[in-house]
């Protein structure tokens, strides 16, 4: 017996750029000064899904191009064969980076309409290993005054977060010795309770990496994300060796080929829901991940990944990250809350259960 659904009738996109709190913004090897959003909103049967890529609006021009025409008359079940079809529709452009980020977007809003099409949560599609997903409160950014992240750590702390990550190999590692200065900032912060986490963004050399983690671990740090570039598959291969804290990486893995290369580096694996093919990739990665004996951590858009992260049973937890946890609830209703260090899913709403604020018009662009 198969289920069909009604056909999609139309897609539209909707771009938004949200200005950052503190101008500019920076971690060890760039700086920001706000994040574009591009939302896909999908019809069929007189229901919509919704569903979003932080990127650039380059990928609002491909969805169009690329993706639009096929999309339409597709059965609103049938999201693998839709899956593929996209795929293979961006092989001539290359089907990763910009591409994987559309994709994604619209995966999202697929899955998002196929479960409002069917009146139950997301949940109710993915399973459920679990009844809350834990975040880490995440921000950081090099630039801050102490002031700054004094200010982050207390809303952290606010939302019960029991781990906490910041910024360090400012100027791509001109600075060690201020960027263990910081980490030491952030245990008086954060207290002694609290997992320590960093972020280097790929900004230090090999050496530098190795003798800044062999101070981390006596710190006490049990997290050191891309100490060197994530296609170092050496040297992340090499300091995971060296160091006792965690090697982590893959925020931008795009599909199972990037995804298998890195797992035999890591302890953990990182996928952003945004970039790695929606709820589609980011379920398969995880499932590579887990034949692995890994675990998973969602990067970044954690309202987006709390349903999602909710069904894999090789969860960490889902990165609060400081902008997204501030413009999401600018940019929809329906944000899951975080309560007591943790998301808690859309419950018994239909789809992820956010829909997009009339209010964000202020932000949108063309």
């Amino acid at each position: 017996m198969t289920l069909d659904g009604p056909p999609i009738e139309e897609l539209r996109l909707d771009c938004y750029r949200f200005p950052t709190e503190q101008q500019p913004e920076q971690d060890g090897t760039h700086r920001w000064q706000a994040t574009t959003v591009v939302a896909v909103t999908l019809s069929a049967g007189g229901r919509t899904g919704l569903g979003w890529a932080y990127s650039s609006t380059a990928a609002a021009t491909l969805i169009s191009d690329q993706l639009a025409e096929l999309l339409r008359g597709r059965d609103a079940f049938d999201i693998p064969a839709g899956w593929a079809a996209m795929h293979g529709a961006v092989r001539n452009i290359g089907n990763r980076g910009l591409a994987m980020q559309a994709i994604s977007a619209v995966d999202i809003a697929w899955w998002d309409l196929k479960a409002r099409l069917l009146d139950v949560p997301l949940t109710g599609l993915f399973g459920r290993s679990r009844e809350t997903v834990p975040v880490y409160g995440s921000g950081g950014f090099t630039n801050l005054t102490d002031d700054q992240l004094r200010s982050q750590v207390d809303e952290w702390s606010a939302a019960g977060c029991r781990a906490m990550k910041i910024k360090i190999g400012e100027r791509w590692g001109a600075d060690p010795d201020r960027d263990l200065a910081r980490v030491r900032r952030l245990r008086e912060l954060a207290g002694p309770q609290v997992g320590l986490m960093v972020d280097a963004n790929g900004g230090y050399s090999i050496g530098q990496a190795r003798r800044v983690g062999q101070v981390l671990d006596e710190y006490g740090v049990i997290w050191f994300e891309e100490p060197v570039s994530s296609d170092d598959l050496t040297g992340l291969a090499g300091l995971r060796s060296a160091l006792r804290c965690d090697i982590a990486a893959g925020e931008y893995v795009s599909d199972g080929y990037e995804a298998a290369r890195l797992l035999p580096v890591l302890d953990c694996l990182q996928l952003d829901v945004t970039r790695c093919g929606g709820y589609t990739g980011w379920l398969r990665w995880s499932a590579l991940a887990l034949a692995a004996n890994r675990e998973v951590s969602g990067h970044c858009a954690p309202s987006l990944h709390a349903s999602v992260a909710a069904a894999v049973p090789n969860l960490r937890h889902v990165e609060w990250f400081i902008d997204h946890a501030r413009l999401e609830p600018l940019l929809v209703d329906g944000c899951p809350p975080v309560v007591d260090g943790a998301l808690r899913p859309a419950g018994d709403r239909p789809g992820h259960g956010m829909t997009l604020r009339p209010e964000a018009d202020r932000w949108r662009i063309d």
